[in-house]
């Protein structure tokens, strides 16, 4: 009942700008600006740390190419790449053409409109230091794929 595994297997239509056999790209019907695009593999992993390594590395670079071609067409400097998977537990990655820093913050699902955004306050070195040695010693005893 995967809203993707469908798409993915076109029971369900969608704006296709790209597809092989194991990944697909496609226009977000839910676009947070023009030309909004989801790049998902064919394949279902709820989540985008289950994907395996070479497949990850090749949504990464037809990412790249996404964003190079949403980039001339919608005359952007830069293209927001955001993985979150909050609507629909298939990895998927989101590339948002960037007119402005707000457009990556999917401001057309806030009910509250003319947000001001600002950079959060900066941590405190210690707590940056206790934060980042925690996740070091997890990441060191991860035993899946290495880099």
């Amino acid at each position: 009942n995967c809203l993707f595994c469908r798409i993915a297997a076109q029971q369900i239509p969608a704006h296709v700008i790209y597809q092989d056999e194991s990944l697909m790209a496609f226009l977000d019907i839910h676009p947070a600006r023009e030309g909004h695009a989801l790049i998902i593999p064919r394949e279902h992993h709820p989540y985008f740390e289950d994907i395996p390594p070479v497949l990850m590395a090749r949504m990464t670079v037809l990412a790249q190419r996404v964003a190079r071609a949403q980039k001339v067409i919608f005359k952007v400097e830069r293209v927001g790449m955001a993985i979150t998977g909050v609507h629909v537990a298939h990895a998927h990655i989101h590339l948002i053409p960037m007119a402005t820093p707000n457009d990556i913050l999917f401001l057309p699902l806030v009910e509250q409109q003319n947000l001001t955004v600002a950079l959060p306050p900066q941590a405190e070195p210690g707590q940056l230091a206790q934060t980042a040695a925690r996740i070091r010693q997890a990441v060191a005893q991860d035993t899946g794929p290495q880099p």
